[in-house]
Order: structure tokens, then C-alpha cells, then sequence
């Protein structure tokens, strides 16, 4: 999926990555499959977690505990959209996201809402274990403006 992560002036505590959208994207209907917008979300916590220095390497790993999403428009191709979220809420182990999906290039249609919760967990027992002050930090540079 070609992605980039792009430096847009966005309100502060949003995380914000463009995707273009494919025409394998699209179903019988010529719309934007329901199945492409979580991957657009996915994509955006992949980008999230890399921002945050998490992967393999750290032995620790973001294990999505809940996705939701409210389809509030209809996504054609081509287009181009923003995948933003929002930080919610800071557990112990898990992050709670707002998350949309928005014309790139009109930011007011909002196609989608969301809301995903990650859990950090550990990559040798996958149990959950506590965000460190280094991942806190991260965090919330990642989500300021």
C-alpha cells in the first residue's frame, strides 16, 4: 500500500498519515471496500508504533485489543486520504485512538470514524506489560503539534 508519512498542520494531539487509496480497493459496487478502511487504520498504527521506536527489535510489540468504524460517507477511486487519530486515553498497558478517514483534499468530508485500542505486550510471552516512560514520552510526542 503506498503511504507516506507527511508533516500537515494539524490541530494538536492528532497523528496524521496520507494513503492513497487502489483500485483493489474497490468493490463490486466501485466504492471503497469496508475491509480497506481498517487497513488504512492498521496502516496508521503500524506508522504510530514505528514513530514510537516499538517492534521487534524492543521485544515489545502493540496488540490491537478493539477496532470499530462508522462508514459516514462513501470513499471512491482514485483519491488520496488522511488516516488521523486522535489519543483517547492512556492505560496501564493500553492506548485507546480516535481514528478517520478524510479527503485529502478536502479535510471536512470525513469518510469514517473510528476506535482502536492497543495493548502492549510482550513479545516473547505475549502477555500485556505497562507502557514504559520512554513509550509515554513517545506517545506524547507523537501526538503533539
Amino acid at each position: 500500500m503506498p503511504t507516506e508519512v507527511v508533516d500537515i498542520q494539524t490541530p494538536s494531539g492528532t497523528f496524521e498519515i496520507r494513503v492513497e487509496v487502489l483500485w483493489g480497493d474497490m468493490d463490486a459496487l466501485r466504492h471503497v471496500n469496508n475491509v480497506a478502511y481498517f487497513r488504512y487504520f492498521e496502516e496508521a498504527r503500524v506508522r504510530l508504533l514505528s514513530a514510537m521506536g516499538m517492534g521487534a527489535a524492543q521485544g515489545r510489540y502493540g496488540v490491537l485489543a478493539h477496532a470499530s468504524c462508522d462508514f459516514l460517507k462513501p470513499l471512491l477511486y482514485p483519491a488520496c486520504v488522511v488516516v488521523g487519530m486522535k489519543l483517547r486515553r492512556v492505560g496501564r498497558t493500553s492506548v485507546e485512538l480516535d481514528c478517520w478517514i478524510a479527503d485529502a483534499d478536502d479535510p471536512g468530508a470525513v469518510h469514517a470514524r473510528g476506535r482502536n485500542v492497543l495493548v502492549c505486550a510482550d513479545g516473547a510471552t505475549g502477555r500485556p506489560v505497562p507502557w514504559t516512560e520512554a513509550d509515554r514520552r513517545m506517545l506524547m510526542r507523537c501526538f503533539s503539534a
